[in-house]
């Protein structure tokens, strides 16, 4: 499996990863699922959780959602993923990400050093809820 992001809507998602730093930041993924599931738009969001705890938890609230959901519907689209950003660690989900995640999504995760993205990577979860799997991220970009 594979997403295809623009490399335009990658830098957006970089841009918003180091200007949540030292905190987490997160946003959502807009598009059409197919093979490959296509990302049209990105929507970033504030982390929503408490103090003491964005810098390595993110909060997606209800509210969060639903304004989410109306503005992938303006745009005539859905929301595919989410994307969030892990501060001075790997792009890989954590365990609290398997536990919070939907298998339906993909989750796009940018490792951000030093305020500095080094890389993204997109997982989906399994069906059965036990595990993530890597999609390719499709972007026409090299390096990725």
């Amino acid at each position: 499996m594979s997403i295809q992001i623009p490399p335009d809507l990658l830098v957006k998602i970089h841009d918003h990863a180091r200007a949540s730093y030292p905190d987490e930041g997160a946003g959502f993924l807009f598009g059409a699922d197919g093979a490959p599931r296509i990302v049209s738009a990105v929507y970033g969001l504030p982390n929503a959780r408490e103090d003491g705890a964005r810098h390595d938890r993110f909060l997606i609230t209800p509210q969060d959602y639903l304004k989410g959901e109306l503005e992938a519907e303006r745009l005539g689209l859905e929301i595919v993923g989410v994307f969030h950003s892990h501060p001075d660690s790997p792009n890989q989900p954590s365990e609290y990400d398997r536990e919070w995640a939907q298998p339906y999504f993909s989750y796009v995760i940018t490792s951000v050093y030093a305020a500095r993205e080094t890389d993204s990577r997109s997982w989906r979860l399994t069906e059965d809820r036990s595990q993530f799997f890597e999609e390719n991220i499709v972007s026409g970009r090299e390096d990725l």
